[in-house]
């Protein structure tokens, strides 16, 4: 275990493994190691191979390994990670898995549909670095540094994600169920989105290899309307920014308006969540990260 301290034939994603190898399943302090290995052997059985587990209430061990069975790799490659926010930092993409609507709640999508965000964003932003390269005639070589990286967040057994974590994600996952008892056990939630996940990438590049012209809109595979109109930026002509920059982004922003008397510092409320979500709906580039960067700072200066 190690420790943390323009959808396009020309993109470097060809199969269902490359695909999953952008995204990596977060558990959040997990009670029991015995879940954390079930969550793998999930993993495993549906192709994601990247687990992180943060501040787990107890470590990794021998129950871990046997309730992971095939997945026991898995568990020896896991990042443990101090904090929700150091595992996230370089993503540019997250999901949260959540059974019911929070208050200020991020847009909600079932399995299916994260599924079609997710690799919609892997193929503009892997046609974007491609592109990049191919202006700056760089090797191709390893592209491992520059591949999208999205973050799929699994709570506690008794009791979730906080609304504090559930703000750190741009969409919410919620799995169809009877509507009396929506609770899966963590290990079973992972197993059903990876799942779909898992699913949906498979018919996405086999239709990829007998068509180069396929659009979000021909894919038949997604049926149902989201409960929350979800925009989904097309064209990125720069990298998206990561989850780290949006919460600097909205450190920024919340410190300014402060300081300009247009929200008090001891009753913020809701402000921080409510900036965070309108970043995660404007889906930055680093370009326009850096105009906005630029703009805040030259305001507390005047």
């Amino acid at each position: 275990m190690s420790h943390t301290s323009l959808s396009s034939a020309s993109a470097p994603i060809h199969s269902v493994s490359d695909y999953l190898d952008c995204m990596q399943v977060v558990m959040v302090n997990t009670t029991l190691p015995a879940n954390i290995g079930s969550a793998a052997r999930a993993m495993h059985t549906m192709g994601l191979s990247r687990l992180t587990v943060v501040d787990p209430k107890l470590p990794i061990d021998e129950s871990s390994v046997s309730h992971a069975a095939g997945g026991s790799d898995l568990l020896a490659s896991a990042i443990i990670a101090p904090t929700l926010e150091s595992a996230i930092a370089n993503c540019q993409l997250v999901f949260a898995a959540s059974s019911r609507s929070r208050h200020l709640p991020r847009p909600v999508v079932t399995p299916t549909q994260a599924a079609q965000i997710m690799l919609a964003f892997i193929d503009n932003q892997s046609a974007l670095n491609t592109q990049g390269k191919e202006d700056l005639d760089i090797d191709h070589a390893d592209n491992s540094k520059n591949k999208p990286n999205i973050a799929i967040l699994f709570g506690r057994e008794d009791r979730g994600l906080t609304n504090e974590e559930l703000a750190c994600a741009d969409y919410h996952i919620q799995i169809d169920a009877n509507p009396n008892y929506p609770v899966l056990n963590v290990a079973s939630a992972v197993q059903v989105i990876a799942s779909f996940i898992f699913a949906y990438t498979q018919g996405h590049v086999q239709a990829n290899a007998k068509t180069d012209d396929i659009s979000l809109d021909d894919n038949k595979s997604v049926t149902t309307q989201p409960t929350v109109d979800v925009h989904l930026r097309q064209q990125w002509d720069e990298p998206a920014i990561t989850q780290q920059q949006l919460q600097q982004l909205t450190q920024r922003t919340t410190d300014l308006m402060v300081q300009r008397g247009l929200a008090d510092s001891e009753h913020l409320k809701s402000l921080p969540s409510r900036l965070s979500r309108l970043g995660s709906r404007l889906q930055l580039d680093q370009k326009e990260y850096q105009l906005l960067s630029a703009l805040i700072a030259k305001l507390s200066k005047v």
